[in-house]
């Protein structure tokens, strides 16, 4: 697990496009974690990476691509996703990228929670034990990173 890290589980592909499909190269794709009590409701460019249901996706969440740093502030960590021919970021280990902002945070009750993420339009929540959730902030810049 990387110092950046704000949250990382293995995720089953439950169902896509639950409510029907509203738009030709972006899913909806409903994932639970088998080791968790978490539910995923994300959004997939599905023309770009295709998902089956069933499928059991690395999920992991992220403050910077650097692997070496916790805090990202220089251009250089702007630049993480920049893949060099020396390649330290995180991102060379995973098949799908996105680059967004918590945009809400919603206690269900003393335990649960709902983690909101926007990623250029495309939607994620990611619903658990609060415990779980504690890193992810509102208003915070996140990279999710699926293989």
């Amino acid at each position: 697990m990387s110092v950046n890290s704000l949250f990382d589980t293995q995720f089953v592909v439950k169902e896509i496009d639950p409510d029907g499909k509203k738009f030709d190269r972006v899913s909806r794709v409903i994932a639970t974690s088998p080791t968790l009590d978490m539910t995923l409701s994300i959004d997939i460019a599905t023309d770009i990476y295709p998902v089956h249901v069933g499928q059991q996706l690395a999920f992991l969440l992220v403050s910077s691509l650097r692997r070496d740093k916790a805090e990202s502030d220089s251009a250089a960590d702007r630049d993480a996703w920049r893949l060099d021919q020396d390649d330290t970021s995180l991102a060379s280990g995973y098949d799908y990228v996105m680059y967004g902002k918590i945009f809400k945070y919603d206690e269900r009750s003393t335990e649960q929670v709902s983690v909101y993420g926007s990623f250029g339009g495309l939607l994620m929540a990611l619903t658990g034990s609060f415990r779980h959730l504690s890193k992810i902030t509102v208003g915070a810049n996140v990279y999710l990173l699926l293989r």
